[in-house]
């Protein structure tokens, strides 16, 4: 992929994710991709992926992540971004708590054959979890 093949892949996902469109979002994937996030796991191939996608939103129905910084560099490129949403459904079988989150994150991704082959998440799944007042923060 060229580099100009690469930013419209992410103005696609950028596209998809405000319209919640997980077969858009899916449809960037390889038919095997991997996909490791703390929160969902390792997560295979395409249709998987999609489902994790509507899985996220249907407890963050209005959870965005807004890209601050991409660096490509010829077939990896890493995303610097803000993730921000409200816990307003319920996560992880829990009663919604109505609290909104920011939480940085790092995306790093492989590509192969014009998809995503391989993506990375690294964020404070912790953090996520205290700030929608799943878990409680011992004081200091």
């Amino acid at each position: 992929m060229t580099r100009d093949d690469i930013m419209a892949l992410f103005a696609r996902r950028q596209d998809a994710m405000l319209r919640r469109d997980a077969v858009a979002m899916a449809a960037d994937y390889a038919e095997d991709a991997v996909v490791e996030s703390p929160w969902a796991g390792t997560v295979i191939g395409r249709a998987a992926n999609e489902q994790a996608w509507r899985t996220l939103w249907s407890a963050f129905p209005d959870q965005v992540i807004h890209q601050e910084e991409l660096i490509v560099d010829v077939d990896r490129a890493a995303m610097f971004a803000t993730a921000v949403g409200t816990d307003l459904c319920g996560f992880m079988g829990l009663a919604p708590t109505g609290k909104a989150f920011p939480i940085t994150i790092v995306v790093l991704f492989t590509f192969a054959d014009r998809h995503i082959g391989r993506e990375r998440r690294i964020y404070d799944f912790t953090g996520l979890l205290v700030q929608i007042g799943v878990l409680k923060a011992k004081p200091a």
